[in-house]
């Protein structure tokens, strides 16, 4: 496979860059998109028979079910960042290794179904939270040990409206090269 097709596979939106000005505009819309981010994701795999989750999107990719419980898995992480950050002076965060996490066994067969209702769950309770944020709170940040990289809560919102959107699109379009949906 030819390394642009590979890389388009990995990224099929690209990777998320954040804008230097985020407006209020912006953070709305982002909110929204994590927001419509359950149904999106239960509306593509909810009808998915065992072998099609079983799928991996790409070459030597997760498979669909992988995908489905790294999401649930990689935002609920979020939130606890969230949280901290909203908490705490610049907290230092855990990273957690999603790699291995995508090959234990809940990852690997478990029923998506407990992940979709995880992660409608977990939406909710971080929409709420964000719908009820003050501008202070957007600019409170959080420290990943990794590069020691400073993430404010808008950006990390951002992140991740972009990160359900990639994964989604993951999905989506092996679902349109297999040609189970049209």
């Amino acid at each position: 496979m030819r390394e642009s097709t590979l890389e388009q596979m990995k990224y099929p939106i690209g990777h998320f860059v954040c804008p230097d000005k985020i407006t209020s505009l912006i953070r709305t819309d982002w909110i929204a998109e994590m927001e419509a981010l359950p149904v999106k994701l239960s509306d593509l795999v909810i009808g998915l028979s065992e072998e099609q989750l079983n799928t991996p999107y790409r070459p030597d990719g997760w498979t669909v079910r992988q995908v489905v419980h790294h999401l649930a898995d990689s935002h609920h992480h979020s939130y606890t960042r969230f949280k901290w950050a909203l908490t705490e002076v610049e907290p230092i965060i855990k990273p957690y290794n999603e790699k291995a996490w995508a090959l234990l066994n809940d990852s690997r067969s478990g029923p998506i179904s407990l992940s979709l209702d995880h992660l409608s769950a977990i939406h909710a309770k971080m929409i709420y939270l964000f719908k009820n944020l003050s501008e202070e709170d957007f600019m409170k940040s959080f420290i990943h040990p990794v590069g020691n990289k400073v993430t404010t809560v808008e950006e990390n919102i951002g992140s991740y409206a972009w990160h359900g959107y990639h994964h989604c699109k993951h999905i989506e379009n092996l679902l349109y090269r297999k040609g189970w949906i049209k």
